[in-house]
């Protein structure tokens, strides 16, 4: 009961500390944004079978239509799109998204990369429906297998077949990072980390399917290296 009560007074003790994080968070500038009209030129997927653009009411969307046969040096999604040549430190991205496959059980997902310096080191938001000591956790993939590095005690992502928003914001400087999911103000995810302090951006899953629409990434660009 004593650790029960003091698990739940931490978590609200995070939760309230997010806030007050995002709502210091500077106001930082445009570096891209997509809604795949144009194509999907800018984005290198790990495997470009798996991936497609489609039309659907309301314009264009980025499909991941089929399971990737990448396959990663360690345990970690094998569904990955990143964002070609750019490199970020602070940033924060928000897109659509649309889980198309609801026969993923517990684990249904989808995922945004960040940090990403190459397959081997990098950080994910696993998006997954029910959470365990995988599933629904922001993840750091060190040159092993992925790691949970969540903060939090998540309620898991309720994924139906409709569209939803997802926001990653990451501070070098404390190592703060928050997942949103639809709700923008309150933080689903909370993570602390200063392995990776710069990298790519991405999206996609562990081995689920889903679209994404939307995309827009402000921060601050930075070289390979940092």
């Amino acid at each position: 009961m004593l650790r029960s009560m003091m698990a739940s007074v931490v978590g609200i003790a995070l939760a309230l500390c997010a806030r007050c994080l995002a709502a210091e968070t500077p106001e930082l500038p445009l570096v891209f944004e997509d809604s795949f009209e144009q194509g999907a030129g800018h984005w290198d997927p790990s495997d470009p079978a798996a991936w497609r653009i489609v039309k659907i009411e309301g314009g264009k969307v980025y499909n991941q239509f089929k399971q990737s046969q990448y396959k990663p040096p360690y345990r970690s999604p094998y569904n990955v799109a990143l964002l070609k040549d750019v490199i970020v430190g602070d940033f924060v991205l928000t897109a659509d998204v649309q889980s198309t496959d609801q026969a993923g059980g517990g684990h249904q997902d989808m995922c945004v990369f960040f940090g990403y310096q190459d397959p081997a080191h990098f950080y994910y938001a696993h998006l997954g429906k029910v959470p365990d000591k995988v599933s629904c956790k922001i993840t750091i993939v060190d040159g092993a297998p992925r790691r949970p590095i969540t903060k939090n005690e998540p309620t898991g992502i309720p994924w139906d077949t409709g569209w939803h928003k997802v926001k990653v914001v990451r501070r070098v400087a404390d190592g703060t990072i928050e997942v949103y999911f639809d709700d923008m103000k309150t933080p689903k995810m909370i993570a602390v980390d200063k392995t990776f302090t710069w990298g790519q951006v991405g999206l996609g899953s562990f081995d689920n399917l889903g679209n994404w629409d939307n995309v827009k990434l402000c921060g601050v660009k930075v070289k390979k290296g940092g």
